[in-house]
């Protein structure tokens, strides 16, 4: 059977309204949409500077989103200007699913990003787009702005995301982040702007957190004291917490001049 794509749009907005209030707790918990794109040249980079800086996060401002986060992996990344990440913080459910209609009706930010929005096929401002989706931890169920300072090129933005084999193992990491682990981050002075469960997303099942330090030598020395820590030691053996962890990834970013966070 054939179903037209408006047909489509409409079948699934009425799903998404279904379920909207259970995601996010109903506004307990953030939900964040973490944004990758991934591009190939200076001018991509510099058409999407453009469209978040003039169009997307202006945008976001006037329809409720306070604070949105652009980042870029460090000079020493493989991937240096290959990737720009933007986070995007929803309040609860009604936040994230109303957000797209938003922009579609508002004129200012159909005008300011035009140049993204009506990019030509031969000329995209990206090589793909990626998005995950995903929910503040019980533990700490609110993103914040990093307390760090000084210039933003020095900055250390840590984005982590902990991969597990097993649902279970996965839930038991959560737990473990919940029971003490985001408690001694918070003692050692990591300055956490989000803790999440992946709701959907590329590496599931796997949970994600982005912690920042005014450079690389304070990033490093905040390491150095986690792993000693007597918190820490305490509970890394703990029976119920062996081989959460299957796969780190750790990205090493800076925020852009104009994002937000």
């Amino acid at each position: 059977m054939k179903i037209d794509y408006a047909t489509f749009v409409f079948t699934c907005s009425i799903l998404l309204s279904a379920i909207a209030p259970a995601i996010g707790q109903a506004g307990k918990r953030d939900l964040y949409e973490l944004k990758t794109y991934h591009i190939e040249n200076a001018a991509q980079e510099a058409m999407i500077d453009a469209f978040l800086k003039n169009a997307f996060i202006p945008a976001a401002h006037r329809h409720g989103i306070k604070e949105v986060g652009v980042f870029k992996p460090i000079a020493s990344e493989p991937d240096a200007g290959k990737k720009v990440y933007v986070f995007i913080p929803h309040k609860d459910s009604k936040s994230y699913f109303s957000f797209p209609g938003k922009l579609a009706k508002d004129d200012l930010y159909q005008q300011a990003g035009k140049d993204y929005i009506y990019a030509s096929h031969t000329k995209p401002p990206y090589k793909r787009l990626e998005t995950s989706l995903l929910q503040g931890f019980t533990g700490s169920p609110r993103y914040k702005a990093s307390g760090v300072t000084g210039p933003k090129k020095d900055r250390i933005y840590e984005l982590r995301s902990y991969e597990a084999a097993t649902e279970r193992l996965y839930e038991q990491k959560v737990k473990m982040f919940n029971s003490g682990e985001i408690d001694i981050f918070d003692k050692l002075g990591f300055n956490p702007v989000f803790y999440a469960e992946t709701l959907a997303g590329a590496q599931m099942p796997n949970l994600m957190y982005m912690t920042t330090f005014e450079n690389m030598e304070k990033r490093n020395a905040g390491w150095n004291a986690f792993r000693v820590d007597p918190d820490w030691e305490a509970m890394k053996d703990l029976e119920e917490y062996k081989n959460t962890v299957s796969r780190n990834d750790t990205r090493l970013l800076y925020p852009a001049d104009y994002s937000d966070l």
